[in-house]
């Protein structure tokens, strides 16, 4: 029998590096020892039904990245109520809906619950490597195919403990990674008019808090730009005296992070009570939502930060062919509540699993369905996705557009794009402004 750490997964020890083993390989050894019984369709979901299992944090710190969740799970329902053709035969779709809490441990026990009690034949994760990686990590360990979103690449991929070459078997993921931040973030220092050199950067020490300070550092030396980081912190510290102590002694007019959104407020507040308000901000992994503009008032004016999806994007469902701005309108109609970038994302974990379900030549066979997964190319709510392109196996990139946060006209505070140079078929709906500029 595998033997599995206090969290459900594989050890790191057991998973990448016995017997010299790379991920590939480590994922081949697991899959001979796995002690779990109908992994390739045995003893699963029952023959003309395929579930698929779908873990997000609902609640906790991260909740704000779910707020959609409802509503898409609803869609996907309704496209797929009459079912799909696989394998040759006609198969009804289930979805079980789990919730993290925003925790790795809850993480880890509701995919265990997924693939162990509730036999899906796919789970799908979104949002933030606490949820996606430890679902993956699971899903790899027992060889439950899987895909993810919202969860920068490196952050996935060398936070599971891959190294370059590595490639997961069952596991894959969609979205952007250090390279589009940070091509996007400078391009954004160019073009803001400032001509300081001093980056604030306010980095965790937690997964995507490494992966920044590791990536953006590196990154900068090809520009005039440098980092000011004030060390690693705890998620959940509620006095940031000493980083804003810092920025404020090196006068950094630029901006930017990649914490826990309660902790951005947190910081954000705090740093205009200490009267530290750079010029200009761009963020990341906060302020991608309007619950949380609404949250910080007037303080959100004109803070940048990434956008990967919106009513603009010129994309379509490839199941129904339901356009990006049908989905945000819909969605505004059915909640009142405004449109935000993750329901394409969680809208596509759906459109992906559905179609390596179709690609199979048994949808039963968690191998096949993992294969599909790992050479898929789709087209749908989110754009073009190519998973043997890389920039690692089983890893398909989406390009970023710009946006800030400003006063709206239909809601309190609305996403304005104000840069679409990796991505110039989205158009622009604003200027470019001082984060300062009122």
């Amino acid at each position: 029998m595998t033997h599995l750490d206090e969290s459900g997964g594989l050890h790191r020890r057991t998973l990448f590096k016995a017997a010299g083993l790379g991920v590939a390989g480590a994922a081949a050894t697991s899959a001979l020892a796995a002690c779990s019984s109908g992994l390739k369709g045995s003893g699963t979901s029952s023959t003309d039904t395929l579930k698929i299992g779908y873990v997000s944090p609902q609640t906790g710190p991260l909740a704000s990245f779910a707020t959609a969740d409802n509503y898409i799970i609803a869609q996907i329902r309704k496209a797929l109520s009459k079912g799909i053709t696989a394998g040759g035969k006609k198969r009804s779709i289930e979805i079980v809906v789990k919730d993290s809490q925003s925790t790795t441990t809850r993480a880890t026990q509701v995919t265990r619950d997924l693939i162990l009690t509730d036999k899906v034949d796919i789970v799908v994760a979104s949002s933030t490597p606490e949820v996606v990686n430890p679902v993956a990590d699971t899903c790899e360990a027992n060889q439950m195919p899987n895909v993810g979103a919202i969860d920068p690449w490196e952050s996935w991929y060398f936070g599971r403990g891959a190294k370059a070459g590595d490639a997961f078997k069952y596991t894959t993921l969609f979205f952007f990674g250090l390279k589009q931040f940070t091509d996007l973030f400078s391009h954004l220092w160019d073009r803001s008019g400032i001509k300081a050199d001093d980056v604030a950067c306010l980095f965790p020490n937690d997964t995507d808090g490494n992966a920044f300070r590791a990536g953006f550092p590196p990154a900068m030396k090809s520009t005039r730009y440098k980092p000011i980081d004030p060390g690693g912190y705890q998620d959940g510290i509620t006095d940031f005296s000493a980083q804003i102590a810092r920025f404020k002694a090196t006068d950094c007019e630029f901006f930017t992070c990649a914490p826990l959104p309660p902790d951005f407020q947190t910081f954000w507040k705090q740093a205009a009570q200490q009267g530290y308000r750079p010029k200009f901000a761009t963020v990341a992994k906060v302020m991608l939502f309007p619950s949380e503009a609404v949250a910080l008032g007037q303080l959100s004016n004109n803070i940048a930060t990434d956008c990967w999806w919106s009513p603009y994007h010129p994309y379509k469902s490839s199941l129904d062919g339901t356009t990006t701005k049908q989905l945000a309108d819909g969605f505004a109609a059915a909640t009142g509540n405004q449109w935000h970038q993750a329901l394409g994302s969680i809208y596509s974990l759906f459109e992906i699993a559905v179609q390596a379900f179709t690609s199979a030549s048994d949808p039963k066979d968690h191998d096949a369905v993992a294969h599909e997964l790992t050479t898929m190319k789709i087209n749908g709510m989110s754009g073009a996705l190519d998973f043997t392109a890389g920039p690692v196996p089983g890893v398909a990139l989406i390009p970023i557009t710009g946006a800030q946060w400003r006063p709206g006209t239909t809601f309190p505070w609305e996403m304005y794009i104000i840069d679409n140079s990796q991505i110039p078929i989205v158009p622009l709906n604003g200027d470019l402004q001082l984060t300062t500029q009122t």
